[in-house]
């Protein structure tokens, strides 16, 4: 179907921080699939790993004990805030299983009244991205994505993100008659929206409220999670724990994989519930256990956050370079977002442009050009990488002067 604007790029093999096309070209990826490829591409130890799982079992049913499941959710609840966990295909499936558990909670724990005008809401950002499942889409505090496919599910209202006097007013307005918000879904660092990292002062607020009124505080980990921040989980940038957080992308390190990880107190799902045929089998969570190692033998987080430092201290320079170009740079550890000057080229021009310069990179919005390459990536790649967006840079249509 034709759901994708695709470059003209066909892509035949990786191997670590590099790609090729089909015409033998090599590319350097700051793009790892969106913030998928934790390990880069080709890595020895998950090839190693995905063959002994296969010729052990690919698949079996929920129905069913399984043991690489366990263990994966037992490194999840060792090595986080979480106490048990749902496994799923994605981070829409993941996000789509918090807002039910949302519901649940606001139902069992709040009381809040079922009828159509009283239903449970579930609070979220303006400008956030939660996938493209209806309920998912619904919950993304951008319009762009809702156009078309009304009318969207009930029971989500929006504010701006970071914003701690509009977040509390649209609080008490949603509690003046009674138990009304289920959850609040947040995302320590919006990805999509623009690279905007979480505001401490902000979500501990949240927090606070949060307990006040026994609210569940759910974090989407989809693209912040397991290690590009330079900590393990996004929610130890800002200090403060959720109840519940959804995870994907990183985690299965290029295998499908997403998960819901809730503390005890959030915990209210049961048997029959929610459920997932494939979510949790043997081959995505030997994926999942091959990442989980390899970040703790590597120290990959560490890594992240220096290779982070590094990446934003070269496009920092780039911006005294070229300050007619771009304005800032933005992110935390492996997730860097580069501003582009107003009246500039657009993110998706310079994407273009790098492209033929053997760089990719992903927009976020129309004014970000996004850093999520694999969490492998070395100081020679990143130097390299921001040469050859500086080329890009200046290859693009210089800007159009305003009319006076």
């Amino acid at each position: 179907m034709n759901t994708y604007g695709r470059f003209p790029l066909e892509l035949v093999r990786g191997r670590g921080v590099w790609v090729w096309d089909k015409q033998g070209r090599r590319y350097l990826d700051a793009v790892a699939g969106i913030a998928v490829c934790t390990l880069g591409h080709s890595s020895r130890v998950m090839r190693k790993a995905l063959e002994r799982q296969l010729r052990k079992l690919q698949h079996v049913s929920n129905l069913y004990r399984i043991p690489e499941q366990e263990q994966l959710a037992g490194w999840i609840r060792d090595n986080s805030c979480a106490e048990s966990v749902f496994f799923c295909n994605s981070g829409a499936e993941a996000n789509e299983a918090a807002i039910k558990l949302a519901r649940k909670h606001g139902h069992q724990v709040r009381g809040i009244d079922t009828s159509h005008e009283r239903g449970p809401l579930i609070l979220t950002a303006h400008a956030s991205f939660h996938g493209r499942t209806l309920a998912a889409v619904t919950a993304t505090g951008q319009p762009k994505y809702h156009q078309g496919f009304e009318p969207m599910v009930q029971g989500f209202r929006y504010f701006p993100y970071n914003d701690i006097s509009a977040f509390e007013a649209l609080l008490h307005r949603c509690e003046a008659a009674g138990p009304r918000v289920a959850a609040v879904l947040l995302e320590p660092l919006q990805g999509e929206g623009g690279v905007n990292p979480g505001d401490v002062a902000f979500f501990q607020r949240v927090r606070d409220l949060c307990d006040q009124y026994k609210i569940l505080l759910i974090f989407d980990e989809v693209q912040v999670g397991v290690g590009r921040t330079g900590r393990l989980w996004g929610y130890q940038k800002l200090g403060v724990e959720p109840d519940a957080f959804t995870l994907a992308k990183g985690l299965g390190g290029g295998f499908p994989i997403g998960a819901l990880c809730v503390k005890a107190s959030a915990d209210q799902l049961k048997p029959g519930e929610h459920a997932s045929t494939f979510g949790g089998n043997p081959m995505a969570c030997r994926a999942g256990l091959t990442v989980a190692s390899e970040l703790q033998r590597r120290n990959l987080p560490a890594h992240a956050e220096q290779m982070g430092a590094l990446l934003q201290n070269l496009l920092l320079e780039l911006v005294e370079r070229h300050p007619q170009l771009v304005k800032g740079v933005r992110g935390w550890g492996l997730l860097q977002g580069l501003v582009l000057q107003a009246g500039g080229p657009k993110a998706i021009d310079v994407v273009k442009a790098a492209m033929d310069q053997g760089l990719l990179l992903v927009p976020a919005g129309t004014d970000v050009v996004r850093f999520v390459p694999p969490l492998t990536i070395q100081p020679r790649h990143l130097r390299l990488a921001v040469k050859r967006l500086e080329k890009a840079l200046l290859a693009c249509p210089s800007p159009t002067p305003s009319a006076s």
